[in-house]
């Protein structure tokens, strides 16, 4: 282990893909420094920009005084946390901005494990998609103490809004109930593209004036294309709705809350991910009611 002293106000960022990428580079641009390290050394764009690499969280660990990780669920973030050249290996203390789409009382029990004394652990799942990571219009959704969400709110500003909306875990409930309203509507607006087409009308004509009345959403403005040529080009992978309508169903059952929709959508992804369409946009909601 190194000896590194950390820097006053230096954010580490684990988890580049689609998202963390673009976040990344506005974390820098106002931020001044940005620590990034993952499998493989393959961010040179980032670190033209200025990203410092390192080989292992522990190393980052050791340089920073906050970790934003934008994995895909907490079996990733348990191997950054618990990993022989994990972030908890520096032993120093850390805010752990969790932004992976988890279960709320997996991530709770998490934060309660006696080997994160010395970190500070806040949710900041993010809504908006590929489209808001590079606008930096994304919205940010977090959950823990007044204290330690005021500091991620300082953090994480420039790539969009963020708003605490209660203790640790808030922000995954409120992003199982974004992902039901996502959902739920990117499935009507594949079934009413079918719907509309078989009935001979122009799909473009439709959603531009559809959705200038209640019809009208952000999600029809960045999926309006996409749906109507049939691009399904994935901006927003759909087989991750699998997971995340998991969790909602999770805060469904703990909240004793007898849901209509997430049965219904849960059938409906699972079987869209079978259908070999996992890896598709989530407009591929219309593709897929056409060959049902």
């Amino acid at each position: 282990m190194g000896t590194t002293v950390a820097t006053t106000r230096t954010l580490g960022l684990i988890g580049l893909g689609a998202m963390g990428a673009p976040m990344a580079s506005h974390l820098l641009e106002h931020h001044g420094r940005v620590v990034i390290t993952g499998r493989e050394r393959k961010y040179a764009a980032l670190e033209n920009l200025g990203a410092e690499w390192v080989d292992t969280p522990v190393a980052m660990a050791e340089m920073v005084d906050a970790v934003l990780v934008m994995l895909p669920d907490l079996p990733q973030l348990e191997e950054v946390l618990f990993g022989p050249h994990g972030l908890l290996a520096a032993g120093r203390p850390l805010l752990l901005m969790v932004g992976s789409t988890t279960s709320p009382t997996r991530l709770r029990e998490l934060a309660d494990d006696p080997r994160l004394e010395n970190v500070r652990v806040v949710d900041c799942p993010v809504s908006g998609g590929v489209d808001g990571a590079t606008s930096a219009s994304l919205s940010i959704m977090l959950g823990g103490s007044e204290d330690d969400t005021v500091e991620a709110a300082s953090w994480l500003s420039p790539c969009g809004r963020p708003v605490h909306l209660g203790p640790l875990g808030a922000g995954q409930v409120a992003k199982a109930c974004n992902q039901l309203v996502v959902t739920s509507t990117i499935l009507a607006l594949g079934e009413a593209s079918v719907l509309a087409e078989r009935s001979g009308i122009d799909l473009g004509r439709l959603w531009d004036l559809l959705s200038g009345g209640y019809a009208g959403s952000n999600l029809l403005q960045a999926r309006r294309d996409k749906l109507v040529a049939g691009d399904y080009t994935a901006s927003g992978v759909a087989r991750y709705a699998v997971k995340d309508l998991a969790f909602a169903t999770d805060v469904a059952q703990a909240t004793q809350t007898h849901a209509m929709l997430l049965p219904t959508l849960v059938a409906a992804f699972d079987e869209l991910v079978e259908r070999g369409f996992g890896d598709c946009d989530i407009a591929v909601t219309r593709r897929f009611v056409e060959e049902r």
